[in-house]
């Protein structure tokens, strides 16, 4: 009885993980669902757990505390996690901490509070952040001019700016869809909302709004943005005080003078750019590629390349290029992707296209804060058109795209004094 009884202590030690075990969610190939991994750190983060992210080890891993709570809660969702005892844990911070080792653990701390800039009529096209967002069960409040105007963002830390035109163009879609339903009542809604602000134009509003998140980056907040809305916020800035909107979009000719008027030490990303005054062509700067591209350019052939940063000085632009894939699929949008040659100096290229001179994926500071911009539309749907059904991420769990997002979602968790100088 004895023995029997001392069979079952043995199997049950050797079954059942001590207190000071750890849970490791790994995310490299052997991950069941790399997206739903970051709501899983968003959620440890969220009920008050703190975590560390180990930057370049197997994929960008997360060492979560264990407990058997978090463990079921990895398995609801799908996602792998292993659990590690403490000498093991050790024994990989060793590894990670060896001078010759591209890797480095940055410890998160607390969830951040999340804002996505979106209109609230319904539009005919989705955004990849919200439902990368709605997928990962990372929760979010949706704001917009109402909201930023009346001073909402410094509540949050990280913003991210829907397909937004900030140049009151309306995206530059009345060429191809002013006689639509759906753009004439965006078009009353944000003309409405100018008039109720004490604005003559959209063009003012947007600019009005355009200053705020510009206060909010450089106050310390962290922003984010895809597709149409780096390039349009950047030629808002630039163009402040310039009227750069042709007859369709406010009702007068734009200033003949308008290109020579633009001030380019008010942009975050771009310099030297010019405007596209044609209100027919469906793009607003010469920032995007689209149009340029080689026509042998296609779904097969278009990617680009993540840098491989130095982990353990320059930790930033590592945690945000965190992937298990290095080359990612292209995708495209209004903006495709920006010209390198009119990038200002000081910004970090994250992702490229070198041989045509694209940058993909970018990043740099402003004030206290920082910015992100990616182009393109959707990270699993190379050429979306307006009307298209919503991508359904329950078909891409591996998505490298949409990694870079939500390593993005992540950033501000980071202790900040980890920061290398």
């Amino acid at each position: 009885m004895r023995k029997c009884c001392l069979l079952w202590i043995l199997l049950f030690s050797l079954f059942t993980p001590s207190r000071s075990a750890q849970l490791l969610v790994p995310m490299d190939e052997a991950q069941t669902n790399h997206l739903k991994a970051y709501g899983v750190a968003y959620w440890v983060l969220q009920n008050g757990g703190q975590i560390s992210w180990w930057l370049n080890y197997r994929g960008g891993s997360f060492l979560l505390p264990y407990s058997r709570e978090i463990e079921s809660e990895c398995a609801v969702r799908d996602v792998r996690a292993e659990v590690l005892s403490d000498a093991k844990v050790n024994a990989i911070r060793l590894e990670i901490g060896e001078t010759a080792a591209n890797m480095d653990e940055v410890p998160l701390q607390k969830a951040p509070r999340i804002a996505v800039y979106s209109p609230k009529n319904k539009l005919p096209w989705d955004d990849a952040v919200t439902l990368v967002l709605t997928y990962a069960e990372i929760p979010y409040d949706v704001v917009y001019d109402q909201e930023v105007l009346s001073g909402v963002l410094p509540a949050y830390d990280w913003l991210h700016l829907h397909h937004e035109d900030f140049t009151g163009q309306f995206g530059k879609f009345w060429g191809a869809y002013g006689r639509q339903a759906w753009y004439r009542e965006d078009e009353r809604m944000q003309k409405a909302m100018a008039e109720k602000h004490g604005f003559s134009k959209v063009s003012q509003l947007k600019l009005a709004v355009a200053h705020k998140i510009r206060d909010f980056v450089m106050g310390g907040g962290f922003l984010f943005a895809m597709c149409s809305a780096p390039d349009s916020y950047d030629v808002a800035l630039a163009a402040e005080g310039v009227d750069i909107c042709d007859v369709p979009f406010d009702g007068d000719p734009m200033s003949a003078d308008a290109q020579r008027r633009l001030d380019f030490s008010k942009t975050f990303a771009f310099r030297d750019f010019k405007i596209v005054t044609d209100p027919y062509l469906y793009e607003i700067s010469d920032i995007d590629v689209t149009l340029s591209r080689p026509r042998t350019l296609n779904e097969k052939n278009d990617f680009f390349s993540l840098f491989d940063f130095s982990a353990k000085w320059d930790w930033i632009p590592t945690m945000l290029c965190q992937n298990h894939e290095r080359v990612i699929h292209g995708f495209m949008g209004q903006t495709t992707a920006f010209r390198r040659d009119l990038l200002k100096p000081g910004v970090t290229i994250l992702g490229q296209n070198e041989s045509l001179g694209e940058a993909r994926y970018i990043h740099g500071t402003y004030g206290k804060g920082t910015w992100t911009f990616l182009g393109g539309h959707d990270p699993e749907d190379y050429q979306h058109f307006v009307g298209d059904p919503h991508t359904d991420l329950n078909l891409y769990p591996h998505s490298p795209g949409y990694r870079l997002i939500l390593n993005n979602i992540l950033f501000p968790a980071a202790k900040k004094e980890k920061h290398k100088t």
